[in-house]
């Protein structure tokens, strides 16, 4: 692109509302309200207080939507964020930025209301939204002849996972579950290619401004070790290939990523709560990933403790770690985390740690259910209240 396209790019972009300059702002709006219904709507049904209009079950549903609807909202803001920084290209936007938002909702509504307008409508919506993400993240990528290409590798198998799990859960393809673990495991491949390079990163450079000399490494052989052990491990607990090897590499995961961490330092950023956090949600992976295996070898320990160490932990953990600090930063705004975001970091660590700690507390299990719940999405409706103004609002400094 030359420089005079270039400056008519950017000087289009003003003309759009702030909400359609980057698609970090509507989905990253979008993303946490939806994750408050599903959660709100899911613990409803759980007690038997309402019936939901969907076609699949309750548990099916909420499992569904929190995995393909709500992260699939976030990895979008996230890739449409990232991407213009990796290529150097300007962000999608407008129109087209619009036209995916509402592929996103229309999904999200058909899956609903599917008991209704019937799971075809569900599935081809679904689908054309995630495969539409894929297909302009893999053209920005391919253009600018990026290297995070595998990274959108992930997003179309994402996408597959998708369509596999709507359709195992409409009575099409008999796949006993693995749509939805590939998915959850494709989740937890991105958090540890993408928090392995932006944790080190942010530690160093905050540690660099406190004047400190000794910093994280670059990645050694020994991270892609911990990396190559994890994806083994989720995928063959995602297709269940014999269950003992599972837990075995499960827990060889687990130990490995736990030495990924410390080598990070994260004790030492403890004065900065946006960058301590980071390493708080990457703590949960080896957490999740030991109790998974746990749960395989020990009857008495149920595999919702590792699931949601891994999903309300790690995922969610990490999914307001990054939205807070790059809602920041690509508005305008200071990177510093006011008292309000290091509650917002409180809660939802501590509804992390209830929720996979609720079959062990001295507490009816359904009430734990409710106060995780509460807190965990009390996270995400405080980030909506302290951070929906500046994804809404144009930045300060009048940059598009």
């Amino acid at each position: 692109m030359n420089a005079e396209a270039a400056v008519d790019r950017r000087a289009r972009l003003l003309e759009y509302p702030p909400i359609l300059r980057a698609g970090f702002r509507p989905f990253w709006l979008l993303g946490p309200l939806w994750a408050i219904v599903v959660v709100g709507l899911w613990i409803q049904a759980l007690a038997g207080e309402i019936e939901l209009p969907t076609l699949f079950d309750p548990l099916s549903w909420h499992r569904h939507e929190m995995l393909f609807g709500f992260l699939g909202a976030v990895i979008a803001g996230f890739l449409m964020t990232a991407i213009p920084n990796w290529t150097g290209r300007l962000p999608i936007a407008g129109p087209r930025l619009a036209g995916l938002v509402m592929l996103w909702l229309a999904a999200r509504l058909a899956i609903f209301f599917s008991a209704s307008l019937g799971g075809a409508t569900a599935l081809v919506l679904e689908a054309a939204f995630l495969l539409t993400l894929a297909g302009v993240c893999a053209r920005e990528v391919l253009i600018a002849r990026n290297r995070n290409v595998p990274v959108i590798g992930v997003v179309l198998l994402f996408a597959i996972a998708a369509v596999i799990d709507q359709l195992d859960l409409l009575g099409v393809l008999a796949t006993d579950g693995l749509g939805w673990r590939a998915g959850f495991a494709l989740v937890l491949i991105l958090v540890t290619l993408i928090g392995g390079r932006i944790i080190p990163s942010f530690t160093a450079n905050w540690l660099i401004k406190q004047g400190q000399s000794r910093l994280p490494g670059q990645a050694t052989a020994f991270d892609y070790f911990a990396i190559a052990a994890t994806v083994l491990a989720l995928g063959c607990w995602a297709f269940q290939i014999a269950p003992s090897l599972a837990a075995s590499l499960l827990f060889a995961a687990g130990v490995l990523q736990i030495g990924r961490l410390a080598r990070w330092g994260g004790w030492r950023t403890a004065r900065e709560p946006l960058v301590l956090i980071l390493h708080i949600s990457y703590a949960w992976l080896p957490i999740g990933l030991l109790l998974l295996g746990w749960s395989i070898v020990d009857v008495d320990v149920p595999g919702t403790a590792g699931l949601h160490a891994l999903g309300a932990g790690a995922m969610a953990s990490m999914v307001l770690a990054v939205m807070t600090r790059a809602t920041l930063g690509h508005t305008g705004r200071e990177l510093h985390a006011s008292k309000g975001t290091v509650v917002i970091y409180s809660l939802v660590t501590l509804g992390a740690a209830l929720r996979a700690a609720a079959a062990w507390l001295p507490l009816d299990y359904l009430l734990a259910i409710k106060l995780a719940g509460a807190l965990w999405a009390a996270a995400f409706l405080l980030f909506l209240a302290l951070y929906g103004p500046k994804l809404l609002g144009a930045r300060p400094d009048g940059r598009p």
